[in-house]
């Protein structure tokens, strides 16, 4: 199938976040889309922080849904596979905004497949990797230029780890990575911040424990399936 590089910028970090700005590039055509949307929720000033999109830029943007760029990206979406880095972020968005799909690549997941690095973040794989690409940071047309780098690093690497030999072996087996949860590593946040989670197994199992629960207490949407995934394993 046919892939469609896509970012997308919100309003917030919520699941009920709208769209701000959207980005896609189709590699098969070289149709390339950026656009500014009158979100249907305020921005906050979190999100303002991150990727500078204020409601005074937006507030003569036409609304996404009813919108020609909202009926073409949905035709678009019919038949191609969505690539996106923490694509479950953007699918989210775009559910909320009436498009649904669920054919996708996530390049973070799969990149957490391939080799290992301190972060997974796009713009530091950007750096981490030496992709060479002129585009700027937290903009939505920006990041789908890095996401095209990364994805093409991607499939090479797919390629040589699993031996995936033709382009439709690599996609598939993208997929299959794709929804196959990884081990983090080291914990990234709390008071136990730049440990391993082996190590703190051994020391405090109590708090994965207690991490473990409060994770699935939220709804499976909010759930980090990543966390979930690896808590189960070291709380086993």
């Amino acid at each position: 199938m046919q892939i469609i590089f896509l970012d997308t910028e919100t309003t917030d970090l919520e699941p009920e976040r709208r769209l701000v700005q959207l980005a896609y590039k189709i590699p098969s055509t070289g149709k390339t889309v950026n656009e500014y949307f009158k979100p249907a929720a305020p921005i906050s000033f979190g999100a303002m922080a991150v990727h500078h999109i204020t409601s005074e830029m937006v507030a003569d943007k036409p609304a996404f849904i009813g919108s020609t760029y909202h009926a073409e990206l949905a035709a678009e979406l019919s038949d191609k596979i969505v690539v996106a880095h923490n694509a479950p972020f953007d699918l989210t968005v775009l559910k909320n905004e009436g498009i649904i799909t669920e054919n996708y690549i996530d390049t973070l997941r799969v990149a957490r497949h391939c080799f290992i690095a301190e972060q997974y973040t796009l713009q530091f794989l950007r750096y981490f990797l030496g992709l060479t690409v002129t585009a700027a940071a937290h903009d939505a047309l920006g990041d789908v230029l890095v996401l095209e780098a990364l994805f093409e690093y991607l499939k090479k690497a797919v390629a040589e780890k699993y031996g995936s030999q033709t382009e439709e072996g690599v996609q598939s087996k993208m997929i299959e990575l794709t929804h196959t949860p990884t081990l983090l590593i080291t914990i990234n946040f709390g008071k136990y911040r730049g440990k391993m989670f082996e190590e703190v197994v051994r020391i405090d199992r109590a708090y994965l424990d207690w991490l473990r629960g409060s994770e699935l207490q939220k709804s499976p949407a909010e759930q980090n399936e990543e966390l979930v995934f690896t808590l189960n394993h070291f709380c086993k």
